[in-house]
């Protein structure tokens, strides 16, 4: 673990102290799926967020937290594990694999730290990659556990959904995916939050969190919210509040001219969009990104009703609140319409930490932090020892004071790696092609200066590599 000057030592007490008012604080933290910073405190003012943005204003929003993938597996299992990992959906239960062989070789996860320390931990919907967190052919086999010792109670209600992998892919009274192509990309039914696979998930968490804080153990509750993962369905209510709103251009819409971690969105691609592309059709375009925002507003009403429930329980001044987007989405940037690539749509997502005592609480940081610190934050806040194997660093400077500096963030897919640094983003391909982009510029990530700056390309490279290494001899 990365070992905090000394100069932030008396923060970190400040903080600490804030929380500590009861020896083990409950941990609240919300997974949301697909949530680009597409939100009214994020800087999307058309956005109807105001339950994220009444949790941000009392804790501290990241506005420049990165992934370490742009897949939802991959991403998961950093959060859960603390640990760079493979970055295939798979990354959790390969984990599982190794355990099963030998699990005196795998560090704990966050969730089995919390529960050998006394904590009751519980997962609702999609926290791993598999709602529920279950193997087989409709992700509900019990003899396959995605995350073995690492809940007391690892749940996921399918409703009329019928199963965990027909709840991932939803849409209104029951409707699952089975032939892509014949499921609409976006939906409004009329109806309750209930029709859809969020609103019946919600519920369970709601009386989880009821039950959980009725006992005398602490609690780790991780709650996952599906939208706006794709298909972009939600009530009627919210797809009304975006009708007749005006959005701001698409930045840097057109697909990149050189070689890229470009993609061709074949997720979005492959549903029924009725013979439409919003690359060459700018109404559908329109339309899309309207139904995205109706899924991130039914998302923030999900989180409402969470932080709702926390209020009624009286545990909220004794809980850390966490809200962690799994990895951004395009919305037409590079003509993408999806994740999967190494750009920056893909790689940020959003960050709040609340709770009570916090200092200069609803002030954001614009310093980079990444998935991977997540972990030890959450030990130092609960006053648990953090494991030695964990390479992330903790969050306590900035929740103190959010004009701390951050540091860069690795993020890597199947096919190169890539670091972020306050200036510059760099992507090393497989083969050693190198794209280097400077964000102090408007071309952004659309001018690949990488062989103007080699001594930039070296730079970034040997830290990314440095901190790749650190990972791997823990």
């Amino acid at each position: 673990m990365n070992h905090l000057p000394g100069f932030i030592a008396f923060s970190i007490f400040c903080v600490t102290a804030a929380v500590s008012q009861a020896d083990n604080p409950n941990v609240l933290l919300i997974c949301v799926d697909d949530l680009r910073p597409e939100l009214k405190s994020f800087g999307a003012e058309y956005i109807h967020s105001p339950n994220i943005d009444q949790l941000a204003n009392r804790g501290r929003a990241f506005h420049r937290h990165y992934v370490q993938a742009p897949t939802c597996g991959a991403s998961r299992y950093t959060l859960l594990t603390g640990r760079y990992g493979p970055a295939s959906n798979g990354a959790l239960f390969q984990r599982a694999s190794r355990i099963a062989r030998d699990p005196s070789s795998v560090p704990p996860s966050m969730p089995t730290w919390f529960r050998q320390h006394g904590y009751t931990t519980v997962s609702v919907g999609k926290v791993s990659h598999h709602p529920g967190g279950r193997g087989g052919s409709d992700w509900n086999d019990d003899q396959q556990p995605e995350m073995p010792g690492s809940w007391d109670r690892h749940l996921l209600p399918a409703g009329s959904w019928q199963h965990p992998r027909g709840w991932m892919h939803g849409l209104a009274h029951g409707e699952i995916r089975r032939n892509a192509g014949e499921m609409d990309v976006f939906q409004a039914t009329a109806g309750p939050d209930e029709i859809y696979p969020d609103g019946v998930a919600i519920n369970e968490a709601l009386a989880q969190l009821g039950q959980l804080a009725s006992q005398d153990k602490p609690f780790f509750l991780a709650v996952g919210i599906l939208r706006p993962h794709l298909p972009f369905g939600a009530p009627e209510k919210y797809h009304d509040l975006y009708k007749d709103i005006d959005l701001p251009d698409i930045a840097h819409r057109e697909k990149p001219a050189g070689r890229t971690t470009w993609h061709g969105s074949g997720e979005f691609m492959k549903y029924n969009r009725w013979k439409r592309n919003p690359n060459t059709d700018a109404e559908f375009a329109i339309e899309v990104r309207r139904a995205y925002a109706a899924c991130v507003s039914y998302a923030d009403a999900q989180v409402g009703r969470l932080l709702a429930q926390l209020e009624a329980t009286g545990k909220a001044d004794n809980t850390i609140v966490v809200l962690w987007g799994d990895h951004g989405w395009h919305l037409g940037e590079h003509a993408i319409w999806g994740k999967h690539a190494l750009f920056e749509e893909s790689l940020r997502s959003p960050l709040v930490i609340a709770f009570a005592g916090i200092k200069k609480p609803g002030k954001p940081t614009s310093a980079i932090v990444e998935t991977l610190d997540l972990f030890p934050t959450l030990c130092q806040l609960t006053n648990l020892d953090s494991p030695e194997t964990l390479p992330g660093t903790s969050l306590l400077p900035l929740l103190e004071n959010p004009r701390q500096s951050g540091h860069v963030a690795i993020s890597y897919s199947g096919r190169a790696q890539t670091i972020r640094s306050s200036t510059h983003r760099l992507v090393l391909h497989r083969d050693g092609f190198s794209e280097l982009y400077d964000h102090r510029t408007p071309a952004g990530e659309t001018s690949n200066i990488a062989s103007e700056q080699p001594a930039v390309v070296q730079q970034l490279s040997e830290q990314l590599q440095q901190r790749l290494a650190q990972d791997n001899a823990k």
